[in-house]
């Protein structure tokens, strides 16, 4: 059930009235959410709610293993982890590495058939698996003590960051479910202001630049120019933006509802000035994930310069691999990942910042364009895919551009770009200045007229995918 459909929204104003008339009984509120959360989740399949329920046992036994074993908590630890990952990979990364696996055999003359085995990937399995790494490394650190069984069955199945994120930290998530005090609305303006924020950024902006733009441009792109063949690689990169930083908005605004807080997950990327700082902005909570469990635990920048960068390789291909089982994914996390290397070599040499501080305008576009390239290895199904794009962009320098309007309007918004950081906050101020008795009706006109100028369809959250 997408989270923006009008059955979601109608079922979630029932939810909502029931959750809160029981206001005073917080673990009550938690049986709610638990119990709508695997419905949720069951609603894709009755198996992914299993293989959920089963997973979440098994790593809460091993977390009170961890709790009870003083002396064997390490092992306990690695037990968890190895546990985790192989779930995931088996679920994630069977059929990729099968295929792999037989072309290796195959190259090598080698009479081995591997099975082929049919293997659905569980929904949300990324999240919960991050989530159940971080309360596992929380617990063997002391940072937070045991928690309850179904407090942690909630931590990992919540419904509003289960499908696509943002990735909840366990020792500032579980506090907020194990309250004995009744809870509150939080920022109830801000929380309408980023509902939305997101449903026009999704359903309106996201989908019409996917239908215009996006779609006709990569479906064929040996027809078109080089500028148009720009103007998909830039509108694909708005368009997974908006998607993405929308789904960002819509659940953190229903987190608010409930009485609870999600990690910020975007802060306006595409004002970066280097790499660094865009994944300092991109997927907020995904990069320190990656920088808190795997970039640090590697080394990090304690081990010389080279050993930094090749922890900074190891840690970009790995955040590829994470997105999806496909070539084209380790090329997308390569590319971030060397372009990062480039950047902290003429770090070295010219100094931190030497473009930025000369010209922060020219740092930003150039920033914009690699990423806007990178992005190309994310769209595309296929490496050969990705060729022919780039073939066509290298080669097709017709004079009569179908898109020219659409290259002027882009070039409009990423100069207006840094206005628009200002706009959640006016529109929340805004919000708080209209009589309440109105605001439900204010807030049912822009939905509708959000819907009425999108294109017909529910739009599919890209990130679920992942």
């Amino acid at each position: 059930m997408s989270y923006l459909s009008i059955e979601f929204g109608l079922i979630f104003v029932v939810f909502f009235a029931i959750y809160w008339a029981v206001r005073v009984l917080p673990k009550f509120q938690n049986k709610l959410l638990l119990i709508s959360s695997y419905l949720i989740v069951g609603s894709y399949s009755l198996q992914f709610a299993i293989i959920l329920f089963i997973y979440t046992c098994s790593i809460y036994f091993i977390s009170v293993m961890i709790t009870s074993s003083q002396n064997h908590a390490k092992r306990w630890l690695i037990l968890g982890l190895v546990a985790s990952i192989t779930n995931l990979a088996i679920f994630k990364y069977f059929d990729f590495f099968r295929y792999e696996l037989q072309s290796l055999c195959n190259f090598l003359n080698l009479p081995i058939l591997l099975p082929v085995v049919t293997v659905l990937i569980p929904i949300g399995i990324s999240f919960y698996t991050f989530h159940s790494v971080s309360y596992l490394v929380s617990i063997k650190k002391r940072e937070l003590p045991l928690a309850n069984f179904w407090d942690f069955a909630l931590f990992l199945a919540f419904f509003p960051s289960i499908i696509a994120g943002p990735i909840n930290r366990a020792k500032t998530f579980l506090p907020q479910i194990a309250v004995s005090q009744p809870r509150d609305i939080l920022d109830p303006f801000r929380a309408f202001t980023l509902i939305i924020l997101a449903v026009i950024k999704v359903y309106c902006l996201g989908g019409l630049i996917s239908e215009n733009w996006v779609t006709p441009i990569f479906s064929n792109p040996l027809e078109y120019s080089v500028i148009d063949l720009l103007v998909g690689l830039y509108a694909y990169a708005m368009q997974i933006y908006l998607n993405f930083s929308g789904y960002t908005d819509l659940v953190t605004g229903i987190a608010l509802l409930l009485g609870f807080r999600l990690p910020i997950n975007f802060n306006f990327p595409y004002l970066a000035s280097n790499l660094r700082e865009f994944w300092e902005r991109w997927h907020i909570s995904l990069s320190h994930w990656i920088r808190d469990y795997i970039y640090i635990p590697l080394g990090g920048s304690r081990c010389g310069f080279v050993r930094t960068q090749i922890n900074v390789m190891l840690a970009m291909l790995l955040s590829g691999l994470w997105h999806g089982a496909g070539i084209n994914f380790i090329i997308w996390g390569a590319c971030h990942g060397i372009g990062i290397v480039f950047l902290n070599i003429l770090d070295r040499y010219l100094g931190r910042g030497w473009i930025a501080q000369r010209s922060p305008i020219i740092a930003r576009l150039l920033t914009w364009h690699y990423v806007c390239f990178t992005w190309l290895f994310f769209f595309c199904e296929s490496f050969a895919d990705a060729l022919d794009y780039l073939n066509a962009l290298c080669h097709n320098f017709t004079v009569q551009p179908h898109y020219i309007g659409a290259l002027i309007s882009i070039c409009v918004v990423f100069l207006i770009y840094p206005i628009c950081k200002n706009i959640p906050t006016w529109c929340a101020v805004q919000l708080s200045r209209i009589n309440s008795i109105y605001l439900p009706v204010f807030f049912v006109l822009i939905l509708w007229l959000t819907i009425y100028l999108a294109p017909s369809g529910v739009p599919n959250f890209i990130y679920a995918n992942f």
